[in-house]
């Protein structure tokens, strides 16, 4: 069923942003391999944390935003296809890396896991006011954290207060900042897609 047609005031909770364009497998397919793209081109945005193995990048806020805007079945392909063709050997991890065996893997496992939280409550509604925006962003990122962290641990030998120590704490502003970009920029887009509706 589409909803493309349908103004946005009349949308349920159950609709997602990628739902306002038409519908098909065509769609679905362009919406999941963007994602991945969009995810791998924002992870080029890296920046070295020192003391650390795992960079500051753009990818964990492109995850978080293709979950919310393609929702969890969609927005799991997507970070899936992302991480399988990295695996692979597509260099467009951090860093324009690829593989599995560096220390950083497990947040891109986390990413994989936040996509499909966000995108389960953005069909809820959470993606429609900065309020619920903020906290579907941090709860995605504590995901994220919650398997990257650990990750970290096992694939360094650190301990786990060293792990929060280079893998955590040093992201924390930047996540801050991030969640405010997307806090800002969805429910703007549920207003002027409103607008055109």
């Amino acid at each position: 069923m589409s909803t493309a047609a349908a103004p946005v005031s009349s949308l349920r909770s159950g609709t997602v942003l990628a739902d306002l364009i038409p519908a098909g497998r065509v769609r679905d397919i362009a919406l999941v391999a963007g994602g991945a793209a969009l995810t791998g081109l924002a992870a080029q945005l890296s920046v070295p944390v020192p003391g650390s193995p795992v960079p500051v990048s753009g990818q964990t806020f492109a995850a978080l935003l293709v979950g919310t805007a393609l929702g969890a079945r969609r927005g799991f392909l997507a970070l899936g296809l992302y991480a399988v063709a990295g695996m692979a050997g597509v260099p467009w991890f951090a860093q324009a890396t690829s593989g599995w065996s560096m220390p950083s893997f497990g947040y891109i496992l986390g990413m994989l896991l936040a996509a499909t939280v966000v995108g389960a409550l953005a069909r809820r509604g959470a993606d429609r006011s900065v309020l619920r925006m903020a906290g579907t962003m941090a709860l995605g990122s504590a995901v994220i954290y919650a398997v990257g962290v650990p990750y970290l641990a096992l694939s360094t030998g650190m301990t786990l207060g060293q792990a929060v120590a280079a893998g955590l704490t040093p992201f924390l502003i930047g996540d801050a900042l991030k969640a405010a970009l997307a806090m800002g920029a969805v429910p703007a887009a549920w207003k002027l897609a409103g607008r055109k509706g």
